[in-house]
């Protein structure tokens, strides 16, 4: 399909008499982690009575979020296009982004000292490792929106909320090679048809890292610079994160360091698996010379769940962002024929664990986003000959060969 086919749903102009109906309510954004925060102040006061609060994170994230996406429904609402330069260069939302920041250290520190306690029960340590990890998870998103600005100060502070998850690299990866390679083979960050989210998951780790150090030490030798220099953008990262491990455990003393390593794994770990979510199975046409088309919105998977969305500043609205990656979260739209999750990614992302629950939820969409022709997918390549022979699909090539097999005048021809 042409990138004409996938054009955002129209919205009716109303000038500069137009006002963004949720501006408030992205403020749910930061107040992901102030939840989290005034959870453990409590479990803090009360370990005993309030023992739930220490599961607050995954209980929000993979209870109350999905529960709400699917009652409170979606929103396929775009901003009016006179509207869009209005709202990009709104201070107010880029303020909402940065608050997140202030919050995720604090609950992360409290989180350190309430899991480094000695008379912490085991269930309660655990409880706790995953809030604070849902919440520094989220802080990749934020280190997401922040990452694809121009400004140093945006820069510096997407690294800030990376810190906790010692996933630093991320901002050198995902900007410079998830961006030029995503829904191809080659690229780590995008799984494919057929792939379970564990086969994925060392792939994406390794391959992901793998290319930060390939994409920065290629980026400093342009500037006549080694690898091993102060300007290394993954050397101030880890440097940052073990300065903030090395504090939080001076501070919360040796229990603290399997908590801050655990969190961080997890934290880093919902990334991971929403990237598995985003591009499943979706692939970029390869031209003759080699080269990938530009990335357009069918190359991602779309969700207009609006809790989620509110909740991860509009990040859902995935399609939109791969196609124009500078673009703001409030300003996002929605693209009609772009493919279509059946649900957030809160809702998604349980399933997602599960192979043959996510293999029954979505290799069917994928394959009908493609309209039966199995050749134009991102295959995992040891799920291939079974996808084929569950869907009863021979390739035009090997269709080609069995047809001239079977053609009288040929076989009169071999005769």
């Amino acid at each position: 399909m042409s990138s004409d086919t996938f054009t955002p749903k129209k919205q009716d102009d109303t000038g500069s008499n137009w006002k963004d109906p949720k501006r408030y309510l992205w403020l749910l954004s930061p107040a992901l982690p102030v939840i989290g925060l005034a959870a453990l102040s409590a479990y803090a006061i009360a370990p005993k009575r309030l023992r739930a609060l220490a599961w607050t994170g995954p209980a929000l994230f993979h209870g109350v979020l999905p529960v709400l996406d699917h009652f409170i429904g979606e929103d396929k609402s775009n901003p009016p296009a006179s509207a869009v330069n209005a709202l990009e260069n709104d201070k107010y939302y880029g303020r909402i982004v940065k608050a997140f920041i202030p919050a995720q250290y604090a609950v992360t520190f409290l989180g350190a000292w309430l899991a480094s306690r000695k008379h912490t029960p085991l269930s309660d340590y655990v409880g706790l490792t995953m809030t604070v990890g849902v919440m520094n998870g989220v802080g990749i998103n934020t280190a997401h929106e922040l990452g694809h600005k121009h400004d140093s100060t945006d820069r510096f502070l997407a690294m800030l909320s990376l810190v906790p998850t010692g996933y630093t690299h991320f901002v050198v990866e995902h900007n410079f090679g998830h961006h030029k390679r995503v829904a191809t083979p080659e690229d780590p960050a995008s799984s494919r048809l057929g792939e379970s989210f564990w086969q994925f998951l060392p792939r994406t780790v390794i391959g992901g890292f793998k290319s930060s150090v390939q994409i920065e030490t290629e980026r400093l030798k342009r500037k006549g610079k080694g690898f091993w220099c102060l300007e290394n953008t993954l050397l101030q990262g880890w440097a940052m994160s073990a300065g903030f491990f090395g504090l939080t455990t001076a501070v919360c003393g040796p229990r603290a360091i399997p908590f801050l390593l655990a969190q961080g794994a997890y934290g880093a770990s919902m990334l991971e698996v929403v990237n598995y979510i985003e591009h499943y199975g979706l692939k970029r046409e390869q031209l003759p010379t080699g080269k990938y088309v530009r990335t357009e919105p069918q190359h991602s998977w779309n969700s207009n769940h609006i809790v989620t969305n509110l909740f991860l500043y509009q990040l859902q609205r995935h399609s939109d962002h791969h196609a124009h990656p500078t673009r703001s979260f409030q300003a996002l739209r929605h693209f009609e024929n772009a493919p279509q999750l059946p649900s957030g990614y809160a809702a998604m992302i349980l399933p997602a664990y599960i192979p043959k629950l996510w293999f029954s939820l979505m290799d069917k969409r994928v394959i009908d986003h493609y309209q039966g022709d199995l050749s134009k997918l991102n295959l995992h390549p040891s799920a291939k000959e079974a996808i084929y022979a569950k869907y009863h699909y021979i390739e035009p090539s090997k269709s080609k060969t069995v047809d001239e097999k079977n053609s009288p005048a040929l076989v009169g021809v071999a005769a």
